[in-house]
């Protein structure tokens, strides 16, 4: 083979690798890979079927001047390459060894071709201005067959969680409509290169990003001027984290620039990317400081007796800054502040009570928007002006709470804002030609403080989040009931569940954006996205290890149908086993993997049912109600009884038989608060005491033996067959995290 040049997209199997922007996707789904073993990779992809030496690959990425163990550098850096290629040295479908000589990439590398349009015959919805192919979900069973039922029942559709659990599942909405379309969109043609291609692409555009996983609040986010850049405001509950910070968009790297527990805010960078400006409050003033993109010792620009607190600062392109002033009579007004000389001049003067805020410059720098309020801050309009001054013209008609600066689109055709619509705040788009406000759905809701990037089409914004994290309790050791975390990012991580030998975790996790199925190694290391739907949940391993079941929200409301659906557990395009009009949440899989039990309402309440995993006709197992169910070692099928709070568990034999309790007290506080392992379940309920406690019912004794108690329930167990240790979920802060949508237009 010749080497690959002058192509930026190359792609190997299902992988797709960009060496311009450093991003390495999978079936369209973003995998984590910075640093020196992307490096590797671009190297060797570039050079396909050629032997790369090690001392190539010293003096391409470990220049002379670097002092590291080179041997054991590389051979770190070539396994991370090979566990996010699901690849091994022993069995290579990519990166083969060359003992002591070096590498050689063994699969074919083409380069990535543009997106493909769908199939011309396929009908087409519009769903929000995106055109999707509307096609039949590819399905590995036959229609289900729902058992006869008296035209008088009716079917339950409350949804899958409990009310005060609700917010734990919030998904933005379109996010999950994009989700379905990618779903909708794989089964055109599932094997061809081409769709997965297509699929890819638009799974691509339409997925928010977690940029700021952190476990305090941030806000204030502010693209850099090439757009791979994000500073933000972070206020930290640790003493000296609060200040501004700096993310590498698609990267790890994360830089605190200042350090103020009095209040830094409202970054801005210079036009060249080299500075920073941002507002600090004290008790008695507010101060304007620049400083370098590297931190350092901040240069104060200009200072004013605090008297309100608006520190929204915006800087021009021709280098000066628009910031808020207080203005004589009561109320702010917009001013211009020269970075050369520090004198201001007034810009905006609205008639007392008004107040303006907010500024936000064109990206020509023609034009500047700002906020008008009457009075308080809220309700507010958009004003649109000259950037030298002049007249002010109204762009939004209706008053309303609006929260954060306005953002130009990169055209300057339209303004992006955040606004409160019944009970939560969404972005809209407004033209500046005059125009009806329009909501921008792929965001989802709330979300607030909109930042867009010059170059580069992201869309910056905050999101709420109630944190979960997945922590263990080591049952084995010398240190018993010792607790550990496994997931620390920011958002929802919950649902653990340990693969078959032992040695890899399966979880659903809003860290990317929306609900979706992760794995990653035993300790949590080395996470990655196995879905992108956004309303993934509940996985379950098949008991070879090969394949994860999980559920599938079909719409954006949470008490929509659910389906079931299987993936690959290294990756691929998901497939339906389960799919109709009912509400068929939470699968399991038998012990020999022939079945697949699921919840369904299908008989007009609650009911375990199972169908073949390879696809077939379901069959009703419970008839007294059933919800999430477990096969164990004892041949019984366990199940909670409901979906609702404190569940009784009932068993019935896996052959069929009588349908019965298991045992007084075994009864956990929710449907998901418990798990079966070899010898027994593992469960949390209120024991003696009404606080939550872990507590272990043994099947040959028939004891329960209490283990250890929460502060707070969790919502979910997950315990290796062995029962060395119990994983579980616990909620922590609420907290605001920044977004990034890519392909926004």
């Amino acid at each position: 083979m010749t080497e690959i040049n002058g192509s930026g997209r190359l792609k190997f199997g299902a992988y797709e690798a960009d060496l311009h922007t450093h991003e390495l996707w999978k079936h369209g789904t973003r995998i984590k890979l910075v640093g020196q073993p992307f490096d590797i990779l671009a190297v060797l992809i570039s050079r396909p079927g050629q032997l790369v030496t090690r001392e190539e690959l010293r003096e391409e990425l470990w220049p002379g001047d670097t002092f590291v163990d080179f041997n054991h550098g590389l051979n770190a850096a070539v396994n991370k390459l090979r566990d996010a290629l699901c690849d091994s040295a022993e069995d290579p479908k990519y990166i083969e060894t060359l003992p002591r000589r070096g590498y050689r990439f063994i699969a074919t590398v083409e380069r990535a071709v543009s997106e493909e349009s769908p199939a011309k015959n396929s009908p087409v919805a519009e769903v929000e201005g995106t055109k999707v192919s509307i096609v039949d979900l590819p399905s590995v069973s036959a229609p289900v067959q729902p058992q006869a039922v008296a035209e008088s029942a009716t079917l339950e559709r409350s949804g899958r969680y409990p009310k005060k659990r609700l917010l734990r599942y919030l998904v933005p909405a379109v996010v999950v409509l994009a989700g379905i379309a990618w779903l909708v969109g794989s089964s055109l043609h599932p094997s061809g290169e081409q769709q997965e291609k297509l699929l890819a692409e638009k799974n691509r555009a339409r997925a928010p990003m977690l940029l700021t996983g952190l476990s305090d609040p941030t806000s204030d986010p502010a693209f850099s001027p090439d757009g791979n850049r994000i500073a933000f405001r972070r206020n930290g509950f640790v003493p000296g984290t609060s200040g501004i910070w700096v993310k590498q968009i698609g990267t790890e790297e994360l830089t605190q620039i200042t350090s103020s527990d009095t209040g830094d805010c409202c970054p801005v960078w210079s036009p060249d990317g080299h500075t920073l400006a941002f507002s600090r409050f004290s008790n008695s003033e507010r101060t304007i400081y620049r400083v370098s993109e590297k931190g350092g010792p901040p240069e104060r620009l200009y200072s004013a007796p605090l008297t309100s607190k608006h520190g929204e600062l915006d800087w021009s392109p021709d280098g000066n800054i628009a910031l808020v002033g207080d203005i004589a009579g009561g109320g702010s007004a917009i001013f211009l502040l020269s970075t050369e000389d520090g004198t201001t001049r007034q810009l905006t003067s609205p008639m007392p009570p008004d107040s303006d805020w907010g500024p936000a410059f064109s990206p020509d720098g023609t034009q500047i928007a700002f906020l008008r309020a009457s009075g308080a801050r809220f309700p507010a309009s958009i004003m649109l002006m000259s950037a030298a001054g002049g007249e002010v013209r109204r762009l939004t008609t209706d008053p309303q709470p609006v929260d954060g600066l306005p953002a130009w689109t990169a055209d300057g055709s339209a303004l992006v804002f955040a606004a409160r619509e019944s009970d939560s705040y969404r972005l809209w788009r407004v033209p500046v030609t005059r125009g009806i406000p329009t909501q921008i759905a792929e965001v989802g809701s709330p979300a607030w403080s909109p930042a867009i990037s010059k170059r580069g089409f992201r869309l910056a914004y905050l999101r709420l989040s109630n944190a979960r994290s997945i922590q263990q309790i080591d049952l084995h050791t010398a240190r018993q009931n010792a607790r550990g975390l496994i997931t620390s990012v920011g958002g929802q991580n919950a649902g653990p569940q340990i693969s078959p030998n032992g040695k890899r975790l399966a979880f659903m996790s809003d860290r990317s954006g929306a609900m979706d199925i992760w794995v990653s190694d035993r300790n949590g290391e080395n996470p990655v996205q196995l879905t992108a739907v956004g309303t993934a949940g509940t996985p379950r391993w098949s008991p070879d290890g090969k394949t994860i079941a999980f559920d599938v929200g079909l719409g954006p409301d949470w008490r929509q149908p659910r389906a079931i659906f299987l993936v690959n557990a290294v990756g691929g395009v998901p497939r339906a086993l389960v799919q109709d009009a009912f509400n068929n949440p939470v699968p399991s899989w038998s012990r020999d993997g022939a079945w697949i039990y699921f919840a369904s309402d299908r008989s007009g309440a609650w009911q375990v049912w199972k169908i073949p995993s390879n696809g077939g006709t379901a069959t009703q197992v419970t008839t007294q109600g059933g919800f999430a169910a477990w096969e164990a070692s004892d041949h019984y099928l366990y199940y909670s009884k409901h979906r609702d709070e404190n569940p009784e568990l009932w068993r019935v034999p896996v052959g069929g038989g009588t349908e019965a309790p298991v045992f007084p007290r075994v009864q956990p506080v929710d449907w998901g608060a418990w798990t079966t392992i070899d010898k027994g379940i593992f469960f949390v309920g209120t024991g003696p005491q009404p606080v939550p406690t872990l507590s272990f019912f043994d099947f040959t004794s028939l004891t329960i033996r209490p283990i250890t108690i929460f502060p707070e329930p969790p919502f979910w167990l997950g315990a290796p067959a062995d029962g060395t240790s119990v994983l579980f979920d616990l909620p922590g802060s609420e907290a605001s995290h920044v977004m990034v949508l890519d392909n926004f237009h």
